[in-house]
């Protein structure tokens, strides 16, 4: 899985990738580096016109249903401009297309599949290589110009790194809420994601079943107190709660906005500012209502010899993760943050629309007048 980990570092970088496949070799460009000069050098060295490669998500907003994940948009000669093609992957309010769609082949779905892993929009272009253009492309691979992939490797990349998860470094961080704290830095094998375990407590005193909040990364949130959101806040108090509990472990894992990265949660944010609310704006830029993986937070409990926990969460998705990778997880302790008029329509969209386990709090607020 190594040429996939780099693969991965070029494709951030703005650079082109080619996937192989059975049927096709097929060049694929990251829409969020398109200028008219790589778009220009695509089409030249692929020899073929390109397609774009969308979710279904954003090809709903498109006005073109589908069953499956990924679907690929052929692209006329007028429609091969960047503004146009930016338009199409990842704009506010996009015009519907009228041509037909494609189904996706298997380096299609591995290129958006790479999108996702490298946290860009889940939008790319994707070029067959034409036979004429086959020997050119060879001899750039061979001078180590553009980097050569099966695209069954990248297709699994997300999966790939079940297991691998490094142990790096570690330290005491007495917290003011839990003096004695200790971080361990946990190391994907990409290097991409780095996720920390503050374990509270000393765990020959735990409880059988550990004390546990998994909390995905909210910079905003938890360094800047956004009251876009009330991450900060379930931070602070899961250490506290956990402290109190005796000790235990919070998880403080790299899954920003959901797991769509900073850079889309900021996008998403502004689409947020012209009225949609927290998962619609994700499914605008072409993400699902979640696109986090927990496998990570198995690996790290397994790292700490953990098998049982009490769960802080009002997310039924992480129960159901944690018990699906073999935690038990004995109860669930409800944690929140304050209710905000800033707050309440992301809060009010993750118990509504999410399934967070939120409506009493709702209730209560605007029972007090707070909406």
């Amino acid at each position: 899985m190594h040429q996939v980990e780099r693969a991965i570092f070029d494709i951030r970088r703005g650079l082109p990738v080619l996937l192989r496949d059975d049927e096709q070799d097929v060049l694929v460009q990251p829409i969020e580096s398109l200028d008219d000069g790589v778009l220009e050098h695509l089409v030249a060295t692929a020899g073929e016109a390109p397609g774009l490669v969308l979710s279904r998500h954003r090809l709903a907003l498109l006005g073109k249903s589908i069953e499956h994940e990924t679907a690929r948009l052929p692209l006329s000669a007028a429609m091969l401009e960047t503004e146009r093609l930016n338009e199409l992957a990842f704009g506010v309010d996009p015009e519907r297309v009228s041509q037909h769609i494609v189904a996706a082949s298997r380096a299609d779905h591995a290129a958006l599949t790479l999108m996702r892993r490298a946290l860009l929009i889940p939008a790319a272009l994707t070029a067959r290589v034409a036979r004429e253009s086959r020997e050119s492309v060879e001899a750039l691979i061979a001078h180590g110009d553009l980097l050569a992939v099966a695209a069954a490797d990248a297709e699994r990349c997300f999966e790939a790194a079940n297991g691998l998860l490094k142990r790096v470094s570690e330290a005491q961080v007495p917290l003011a809420e839990a003096i004695e704290s200790r971080f361990i830095l946990f190391r994907e094998p990409d290097g991409l994601r780095e996720h920390v375990a503050i374990v509270i407590g000393d765990p020959l005193a735990w409880q059988e079943a550990v004390p546990l909040r998994m909390h995905s990364a909210c910079l905003t949130g938890d360094l800047f107190a956004s009251l876009r959101c009330d991450c900060g806040e379930q931070l602070r108090n899961a250490v506290a709660d956990i402290n109190d509990m005796g000790g235990g472990v919070l998880l403080y894992l790299a899954q920003e906005g959901r797991g769509i990265g900073l850079a889309n949660k900021l996008r998403a944010y502004a689409m947020q500012d012209v009225g949609l609310d927290t998962l619609d704006a994700d499914q605008h830029l072409g993400f699902g209502e979640d696109e986090r993986r927990y496998s990570v937070a198995v690996d790290m409990l397994a790292a700490l010899d953990i098998r049982q926990v009490q769960l802080l969460t009002n997310n039924p998705i992480k129960i159901a993760a944690l018990t699906e990778g073999g935690i038990d997880v004995t109860e669930r302790q409800a944690l929140y943050g304050r209710l905000t008029e800033q707050n309440y329509r992301y809060l009010n969209a993750k118990a509504t629309r999410a399934g967070h386990m939120l409506d009493g709090v709702l209730e209560n607020y605007e029972r007090l007048g707070g909406k």
